[in-house]
């Protein structure tokens, strides 16, 4: 490997085997150098790796008497980093440079440090060097004190050593479990309820063994589709506490998570009580045999109920380790009672259990069984309805994903294994009951048969038994009537009820820990303000204690309730609901196709994804209806909640992933649809600055643009490239903000560029997508062109030519009081700033009135230190001495007004149209356009045409035809015949003062000096231009005249944009025209269009 051989490499180390990553420290000290030429050994590098190794540190090796440089040299991490936090330090003695590669560069190679979210729980997050660093600095100019050596070696802004060491310390007591302790476990115990043990020989006998195969084929179907659903969820990125929630509001949205998240934890809450009634049910069956009954079979489940939650509360409130240890007892005390039951159909079966409908392994009775034999009211799927509770529970080790070690391991393989399992021994439990057992038995041992008896063909009857009286009177014993067949069956009955109460037990169990995980993670998220108190975590796992509490006392409140069957199919669907929303979580991000969307877990296809969701949404429907309903109206209630709020997360769900690919989508096919006059629409680049400094200008151009048009609100920063983009940059996502929390309807954009027309220019020529192009620029008036530098108003004439020569329309804004609120914006922050440091300061003095003596006042300056109250200095800086000076009062409260005139809604009046010149009929359109706003639906449009004085009726019946094709309403129609003569003295006196600090009066000099000042001030107003165009400054200051005279109570003026003809008109005489033209006047509205159609009359 080459390797840098500059002279002053003295380093020698001990190469590592398997890495290839170098890491070089060089000593440059001049006094070192000759030791340095002297030794012939070669140089040797440290190699580090960020595989295995990667948390060891970085050993640097040193030559004799050169120890003391490397002291403090460490590095947590797999190789020494260069970014923000390198600063220049020049010492005479020892100075180092960081090495990669064996070459002197910043570039850090790949960690996992650099792509951990900031406050990550696994680890410290690392920044690499920024570009900025990378592209305008040498690595030879970045240095390294050796006294901040172990901050360098740990990278900027990451925990030092110490804090690393104290976050061990912290995870240390931290309990996390594997995928077999935290996941299979409970998703066994959890899908293994009491219908295991009570119910399934009830199905079997109803629907037959094969139709018994295929309700749980059908259950674990929908169950394996949504196991697998999830396990591409849980391993396309590190998954956090919350289990269904989390998955589903990370891939759908909030809108989606926030929904199902809160009814998903309510169904927790409440299966807590199911599973404890369950429970007291069973107890108070064994009381009632006992005779030991203590009030009433009612008050008992109510009594037995509560004392068993209270316990359960209490195993929780423990710790999840206690909570697992408890689990595993209880898995322990299942499996015994599923193996006790297998045992007991081998074992020779007795007379008394014949008569129970019980014959060992019979094919008879197997054959008897197979086919369905529903009794009256029961059917396939309502049979079905009543299974498919059991086959749910997939998401117990979901639901804890925040404790296991590993979730993206753990969740996919204990979900799929416990479904696999737990689905053997449904199937084995129902084959081998319905192979054994008769639907009908009498129960009394004397009814067999009597030789010379007819059988009637059943499989008792070729076994001994006449069990035929149970076709006319209900018997107690089988199949079909006896729910305690399981226990009949078993080696030792009493293990059968010890399986019951674990399936109950462990049920309620997940189901406790289950809801308060999800809900903490839910009020974490803060898409409910109002739970926001149920976040705070305790302990080392950070239990939600609260949620226990409130767990708790929903599972009490239903417990005492005592009507858990009009409840049960509810809870039922909220459990389906959230299986059908992660399998159409998968099948959207897979549709999305965003190129983060890339699960580990590769065996899932969106499509059957789309199945299982679209299977469990009709499974809820065939459990019950009306259920199925209610869960949907409740999702879509809190969905809409939810919408409205718009909670301020940004986790890069699919629904974004989608919404970017469909408007890629339309944005391309909108590009093969060529443009008709009809579907025209103002598209408009509004040089605005930041947003919020020209308030007004955006209002009005939003007002016609506003969902019909594309409005890109542009500002060109000027200046050093370097500075400008890292402005640019640092601002952009504030002022887009500031658009969407004020509600306009617009996108930012800004460029860097040496000019302010440069910048105008690129963005005329390279803004919007494909269809989507601006073909309007609005610009507001430049109210201080007499006082502005010449190099101002040259770009601000240039950038009208340039949109002319780009055929773009051109619209200027014009209103008395001008745009730029900057200043008050300024002004408003230093108040602002003031005021929360007065507050602070309050604070502080509040919190320390209790103190006495001069602790308390070393405290209170310790305090206000922190808070950085200073007295605050003078600035020198010459616009806030300047606002500080002026009359705040009057000026700014008229500024303000003028910023916000065109929020409000306009009172009743009219927008007079001047519509001088054909511009293809943009200044018509635009103010038709605003009639249609609420808040100028009041102002009517009046129409102003030039014509001749001998011809008005007949042009005003002309242009009312026009407008009538149009389909334009208007008010009124003004045909102007006296445009053309002169103004008035005084209003011609008035232009010509304004342009007379512009004229260059070559007439009155001779002809060597007149080109003189022609070269040294070619911007001047020359004798011969105004001249030469004089009949047309006649007209615009005639056109001031006819305004004031006819528009000057109108809320809105629209005038026809006068055209300065390129080389012809000078940038000063084209600011006088459009300055005398529009003073002293309402706003105005100086449009030109781009000389193409905008409106037609045809169909």
């Amino acid at each position: 490997m080459s390797l840098n051989n500059s002279s002053n490499i003295f380093l020698d180390s001990v190469p590592s085997n398997t890495n290839r990553f170098q890491v070089n420290v060089i000593n440059e000290n001049h006094e070192s150098s000759a030791a340095a030429n002297d030794d012939t050994d070669p140089p040797h590098y440290e190699e580090t790796s960020f595989g295995d190794e990667a948390q060891k540190r970085l050993r640097i090796s040193f030559r004799p008497g050169n120890q003391e440089c490397y002291d403090n040299f460490l590095q947590s991490g797999d190789t020494a980093k260069t970014d923000a936090s390198f600063h220049a330090y020049d010492s005479h003695t020892k100075t180092y440079y960081l090495q990669t590669f064996g070459h002197n560069t910043m570039d850090a190679v790949p960690k996992i440090e650099y792509y951990r979210n900031t406050g990550s729980v696994s680890g410290p997050k690392a920044n690499r060097p920024s570009l900025l660093e990378i592209h305008e600095q040498l690595a030879k100019n970045v240095v390294v004190a050796p006294s901040s050596a172990d901050r360098v070696a740990n990278g900027d802004g990451i925990p030092g050593d110490e804090q690393a060491e104290n976050k061990e310390d912290d995870q240390a007591g931290v309990v996390k479990f594997g995928w077999v302790k935290g996941v299979l476990v409970r998703c066994m115990l959890n899908i293994w309820g009491v219908m295991l043990f009570i119910r399934l020989s009830w199905i079997v006998g109803e629907a037959g063994i094969g139709l018994g195969v295929i309700i749980i084929g059908l259950s674990v179907v929908v169950t394996t589709l949504t196991g697998i659903s999830m396990s591409a969820i849980c391993t396309n990125g590190v998954v956090r506490g919350g289990g269904a929630y989390y998955l589903i509001s990370r891939s759908l949205g909030p809108e989606f998570g926030g929904s199902i998240g809160l009814i998903f934890a309510f169904a927790n809450a409440v299966a807590v009580a199911m599973y404890v009634v369950g429970f007291a049910e069973t107890v108070v069956d064994l009381l009632k045999e006992s005779d030991s009954m203590m009030v009433d079979p009612t008050n008992d489940i109510r009594i037995i109920g509560s004392i068993t939650v209270v316990i359960l509360l209490g195993i929780s409130v423990a710790g999840m380790e206690w909570e697992a240890k408890a689990q595993v007892i209880l898995l322990v005390i299942l499996l015994i009672a599923i193996a006790n039951f297998f045992i007991g159909t081998v074992i020779p079966s007795n007379n008394e259990k014949k008569s129970r409908g019980f014959f060992n392994y019979q094919a008879s009775i197997f054959a008897e069984n197979f086919g369905p034999r529903f009794t009256k009211g029961e059917g396939f799927f309502s049979v079905f309805a009543i299974f498919f509770p059991a086959a749910t529970g997939i998401l117990a080790g979901a639901n804890i994903s925040g404790d296991l070690e590993d979730p993206q391991d753990a969740i996919p393989r204990g979900t799929m294994l416990a479904i696999f399992i737990t689905t053997v021994a449904y199937l084995g439990v129902a084959i081998c009951v319905g192979a054994c057992v008769v639907r009908d038995a009498t129960g009394n041992v004397n009814d067999t048969i009597i030789s010379g008896m007819n059988c009637n063909g059943s499989a008792a009857c070729g076994l001994g038994y006449d069990f035929s009286r149970c076709r006319h009177e209900p018997c107690q014993y089988g199949l079909m009537n006896n729910f305690q067949v399981m226990s009949m069956v078993s080696g030792f009955g009493p293990l059968i009820t010890a399986g019951i109460f674990s399936a109950t037990l462990s049920s309620a169990l997940a189901s406790l820990v289950s809801a308060p995980k999800v809900f903490q993670a839910l009020c974490k998220d803060n898409i409910y303000k109002a739970l926001q108190f149920f976040a705070k975590g305790y302990g080392k796992n950070n239990e939600p204690l609260r949620g226990y509490i409130l767990t708790f006392l929903i599972a009490m409140a239903f417990i005492l309730i005592a009507e858990l069957n009009t409840i049960a199919p509810i809870i039922s669907n909220f459990f389906l609901a959230s299986y059908a929303l992660i399998n159409f979580s998968c099948f959207h991000a897979s549709y999305a196709k965003s190129p983060g969307w890339r699960p580990a877990y590769g065996i899932y296809n969106m499509w059957v994804s789309l199945f299982g969701a679209v299977l469990c949404c009709a499974v809820m429907f065939v459990i019950n209806w009306w259920a199925a309903v209610i869960t949907y109206v409740i999702e879509f209630f809190l969905y809409i909640y939810v919408t409205y709020k718009k909670p301020e997360v940004n986790w890069g769900s699919s629904t974004q992933a989608l919404s970017y690919v469909s408007a890629l989508d339309n944005a391309l096919e909108l590009t093969t649809v060529e443009d008709h006059v009809k579907n025209f629409r103002p598209q408009c680049i509004v040089l605005t600055g930041g947003p919020m400094t020209r308030p007004a200008l955006l209002d009005i151009t939003h007002a016609f643009t506003k969902n019909s048009g594309l409005c890109i609100c542009c500002e060109v920063f000027v200046g050093p490239r370097k500075l400008c983009v890292k402005e640019m940059n640092s601002g952009m996502g504030k002022k887009q903000a500031w658009l969407i929390k004020n509600k306009i309807k617009a996108f930012y954009a800004a460029v860097a560029a040496d000019c302010f027309r440069d910048g105008v220019r690129s963005l005329l020529q390279a803004s919007g997508l494909g269809r989507m192009k601006p073909n309007t620029l609005v610009i507001g008036y430049k109210k201080n062109w007499r006082k502005a530098p010449l190099t101002e108003i040259e770009n601000y004439v240039g950038i009208i030519h340039d949109a002319f020569d780009f055929e773009i329309g051109v619209v200027i804004v014009r209103i008395s009081q001008g745009f730029d609120i900057s200043q008050v914006l300024q002004v408003q922050e230093e108040l602002e700033r003031l005021e929360q440091e007065r507050l602070a300061l309050e604070a502080t003095i509040k919190d320390n009135e209790c103190q006495e003596g001069s602790g308390g006042i070393r405290a209170l300056f310790k305090k206000a230190g922190k808070l950085n109250i200073t007295k605050t200095t003078p600035k020198n800086d010459g616009s806030i001495n300047t606002i500080q000076s002026m009359h705040v009062g009057e000026f700014n409260q008229k500024l303000v007004e003028a910023s916000t005139q065109f929020k409000k809604k306009q009172e009743k009046g009219t927008i007079d149209v001047w519509w001088l010149f054909d511009d293809g009929g943009l200044t018509l359109l635009i103010p038709y356009i605003l009639t249609l706003r609420k808040k100028w639906k009041d102002c009517k449009l009046r129409i102003y045409v030039g014509g001749k004085i001998n011809r008005i009726e007949e042009e005003k019946i002309a242009m009312a035809s026009l407008l009538s094709k149009f389909r334009i309403k208007f008010a009124d129609i003004h045909i102007i015949g006296d445009i053309n003569i002169k103004p008035n003295k005084e209003s011609w006196k008035v232009f010509e003062e304004m342009i007379e600090p512009y004229r260059l009066h070559e007439s009155c000099k001779d002809l060597t000096t007149a080109e003189k000042l022609k070269r040294e001030t070619p911007w001047k107003i020359t004798d011969a231009e105004l001249e030469a165009v004089k009949e047309k400054s006649y007209r615009q200051v005639r056109l001031n005249e006819l305004l004031q005279e006819h528009s000057r109570a109108a809320n809105l003026i629209v005038l026809s944009l006068p055209v300065a003809r390129k080389g012809s008109i000078s940038d000063l005489l084209y600011m006088a025209w459009l300055e005398i033209l529009t003073k002293n006047l309402p706003p105005v509205l100086l449009v030109r269009g781009n000389h193409k159609n905008v409106l037609t009359f045809y169909s």
